[in-house]
């Protein structure tokens, strides 16, 4: 019984396999396409992370009339909302640099 149950697999494993090399033989692309499909996204970098590092001085700017209304209404939470929006746009602008520096 044994023999049979490893035959059986053995079959199966080798099928498999087969199956595995004839399938990644027949979904290989040419190099050409990868090639393609770099240079249009190369393309998308600078205009998206000039948008992101854009988006990042929007929020700095409302951030900063923001702590300026809680710091003149006398606010106790004025250091936390600095923090805050000094840490969002931080992330916001080293997200676009670090886009850049990845595809470059």
């Amino acid at each position: 019984m044994k023999t049979k149950i490893q035959r059986f697999f053995s079959k199966a494993a080798a099928i498999a396999a087969a199956v595995f090399f004839w399938a990644s033989d027949a979904l290989a692309q040419s190099s050409a396409g990868i090639d393609q499909a770099t240079a249009e996204v190369s393309s998308y970098v600078d205009p998206v992370s000039n948008l992101i590092i854009a988006i990042g001085a929007v929020v700095g700017l409302i951030g900063g009339v923001r702590v300026y209304i809680k710091w003149q209404s006398g606010d106790q939470d004025t250091q936390k909302a600095i923090m805050g929006w000094f840490g969002a746009c931080l992330f916001l602008i080293l997200v676009g640099v670090v886009i850049k520096s990845f595809f470059a």
